[in-house]
């Protein structure tokens, strides 16, 4: 997703108002994405660390991040089924910081209990002229803002994205489905082609 935070979270921890337990989004008066209630209870689909889409990106030896990624499990078992997503798919990505001493860890690292911050995906053909859209939560009292169709994560997951503007080839579980059902997208397969396959 857009890996992309403006204000980086405190602590999720005393959410005003969240989505009712369900699979899919559920919208504020005002447009707002009200927060997945239990989203993670939903699908895990991948983690990575320090992720850069950016060959400028420059790195931060003293400052690492994990993005878990989390879909709704209505949208999975219909990816599993068709290798690509429905309408009213939901995916979040939570931002935890990387802990190095803790415990008996010697090397490496493991995650932060603190989520620094949350950026949601969501399907919805209805709703939103590109059938996509991304919202980010700035405050944990507050609700998910909509990200405007104009930021670069838009035409990133556009022009990159494996399965319909996702970035399938960072989930190892569903990249093999996506092959297997002739999902991937063209402009996916020629920057493969480029660098080759995945294993």
């Amino acid at each position: 997703m857009c890996a992309v935070f403006g204000v980086l979270l405190k602590s999720m921890d005393g959410r005003v108002a969240q989505a009712k337990a369900g699979d899919g989004p559920v919208y504020a008066a005002n447009g707002d994405l009200l927060p997945p209630a239990s989203y993670r209870e939903w699908i895990y689909l991948s983690t990575g660390i320090d992720m850069s889409y950016s060959p400028n990106a420059a790195a931060m030896p003293d400052h690492s991040m994990f993005d878990n990624v989390f879909v709704n499990p209505e949208a999975h078992r219909s990816f599993l089924a068709t290798g690509t997503w429905p309408d009213k798919t939901v995916m979040v990505l939570e931002v935890r910081g990387a802990e190095s001493r803790g415990s008996i860890n010697q090397r490496g690292h493991f995650q932060g209990t603190e989520i620094m911050g949350l950026e949601v995906h969501v399907k919805d053909e209805a709703r939103f002229p590109g059938k996509w859209a991304f919202f980010e939560f700035d405050s944990p009292a507050k609700n998910g803002t909509l990200i405007p169709e104009r930021a670069p994560c838009y035409t990133c997951h556009a022009a990159h994205g494996a399965v319909d503007t996702t970035f399938v080839q960072f989930y190892p579980t569903l990249l093999p489905i996506a092959k297997s059902k002739n999902t991937l997208s063209a402009s996916f397969m020629n920057e493969e082609a480029g660098h080759g396959d995945h294993k």
